[in-house]
């Protein structure tokens, strides 16, 4: 017997409950589904499955061999699955909804060689900062900033997102340097009105304390674009995610501010409706995401000196 197809049939009847619907599962009758069983008991010589007329049983051996089983299947279809793809062509409309900023600022070189490589497919995108239900939406994958915790999602980790505290140095030279989070309260913020807790900055020290600094803001916006203008212009201190602002610190144009201390560091991440059949634009896609930007991407380069100040242990 194809032993492969032996493995199949065990875990099948394991998942199902009875040989009977593994049987189904694979067009075989239950006898030959029981075979298939018996074998590999056999060539094992250990009892996997525990019969009786009413259900199935795994005992101490067959919950190891079933967990290993599932292992090998589920690579074994990967495997089909990657030289399969590389032998397919992507063709297609494929749906990508993403934060404004982020959107704007950072798609557009890794869809333009998306669409390049791969000239059957068309690509429409949704920039908005609002939750939207993506299979109520049509949308075939999502980046979204920050912690997921909708276990129906699937997820792939797309970049770091680190987060600086930063001013000009027109706002420096004019007010001074904070030295520490304390110094922060009354001073002008430049705050993001969609985030999770719009109001509230939070640093840590080299001891992990932590530092919320809340209150007030000067300039409050839905938009972290307009928030890195009114910085540069010096209109007071932003605490924003390194992809917005770390180019004009690396330039000069900013000066990151409390080395000393770190900011919260969240995720940018791909976001799927569903693991099952995902079409491979969809994949292909997710995979140029992860190489352009990975766990040192582009608009961190050069700004080492805040990035390791900034950095979880």
């Amino acid at each position: 017997m194809d032993r492969l197809t032996s493995l199949g049939v065990f875990v099948a009847a394991v998942e199902e409950g009875s040989l009977a619907a593994a049987a189904r599962r694979f067009g075989l009758s239950p006898a030959m589904a029981g075979k298939h069983v018996t074998e590999i008991e056999a060539r094992l010589n250990a009892r996997l499955l525990q019969r009786t007329t009413r259900r199935l049983s795994l005992t101490d051996a067959g919950q190891t061999y079933y967990e290993r089983s599932k292992q090998i299947l589920e690579a074994f279809a990967e495997a089909n699955r990657a030289v399969s793809d590389s032998q397919a062509s992507v063709r297609g409309v494929l749906r990508v909804a993403a934060p404004v900023t982020f959107g704007a600022m950072h798609l557009g070189d890794v869809i333009a060689r998306y669409v390049r490589d791969h000239p059957q497919v068309n690509v429409e995108v949704d920039l908005g900062d609002r939750y939207v239900d993506l299979l109520d939406a049509g949308i075939d994958v999502a980046i979204r900033i920050g912690r997921l915790d909708d276990p129906a999602l699937v997820t792939r980790r797309i970049a770091p997102c680190r987060m600086i505290v930063c001013a000009s140095p027109g706002y420096i030279e004019r007010h001074g340097a904070p030295r520490t989070p304390d110094h922060l309260l009354g001073a002008p913020r430049l705050v993001f009105s969609e985030a999770v807790s719009a109001g509230d900055w939070t640093l840590f020290d080299a001891d992990n304390r932590t530092y919320v600094i809340d209150g007030p803001a000067r300039i409050s916006a839905n938009n972290t674009q307009m928030l890195l203008s009114a910085a540069l212009a010096g209109a007071g201190i932003a605490y924003g995610p390194s992809f917005v602002f770390g180019e004009h610190v690396r330039r000069g144009e900013l000066v990151a501010l409390l080395p000393d201390y770190r900011a919260t560091e969240l995720l940018i991440q791909a976001v799927l409706p569903g693991a099952r059949g995902i079409p491979l634009k969809v994949r292909r896609f997710v995979d140029y995401l992860a190489e352009a930007f990975g766990d040192e991407p582009p608009w961190d380069t050069g700004t080492r000196p805040w990035q390791a100040a900034n950095r979880q242990p």
